[in-house]
């Protein structure tokens, strides 16, 4: 589909091996998840506008680009988006951040909300919402909702990996919304985890059980 990007970096696949080997401790695992991030958020953010600024080098007065208009926003799905936030600030430190609560029900899987703060101008900003693992595909298909209700239009997803019906289920709620992928994997199972996936990102990020 027009609106998915799955990358073929060889470091983002070589990175990614690495998040899903079992063996990667907590500290490892988020300075991982972090340089992902980075990695895709610098080609997510290649249609970012741009305007000339007047500036003297040491040499002499020129015209230079900058990004115009307002700033990016950031909004992880807490908690594990959280583990991504950090690489995006390393490419546009002045980003406004903003978060969205959601909590999966264990025995329906259904994503309920407990928790949403979107920076002021929110309908003027490029938004960026993240999350290592979209599943389902529910909590960002609620996420999005969410920030559309509250005014925002011109909006990026990002995941490090992705299942299918996940992928599926995001680009037909929001044909509009930018997906980029690190790997799409094979398909989820019984209990809707990714396969062969990484586990659970938010406790692998934050050392929790």
């Amino acid at each position: 589909m027009a609106n998915i990007t799955i990358f073929d970096h060889p470091l983002i696949k070589h990175k990614i091996t690495l998040l899903r080997d079992k063996s990667t401790g907590t500290k490892d695992f988020r300075t991982l998840i972090e340089e992902i991030a980075m990695l895709m958020g610098y080609e997510a953010l290649r249609d970012l506008p741009l305007e000339e600024i007047e500036v003297e080098t040491p040499i002499c007065t020129t015209k230079a680009p900058v990004v115009s208009g307002k700033k990016l926003a950031v909004v992880p799905i807490l908690r594990a988006g959280l583990g991504m936030v950090s690489g995006i600030l390393a490419l546009v430190p002045s980003a406004k951040v903003g978060h969205i609560g959601m909590y999966r029900d264990e025995v329906t899987h259904i994503p309920h909300e407990y928790y949403c703060k979107l920076p002021d101008n929110i309908g003027d900003r490029t938004i960026i919402v993240l999350d290592p693992m979209l599943a389902t595909g529910g909590s960002a298909v609620d996420a999005i909702n969410l920030i559309k209700e509250r005014g925002g239009k011109h909006i990026k997803f990002m995941s490090i990996i992705a299942a299918p019906e996940g992928l599926k289920a995001l680009s037909e709620a929001h044909p509009d919304v930018e997906i980029y992928c690190g790997n799409l994997d094979e398909k989820l199972n019984d209990d809707c985890y990714i396969v062969p996936g990484l586990g659970d990102a938010g406790d692998r990020i934050f050392g929790t059980k």
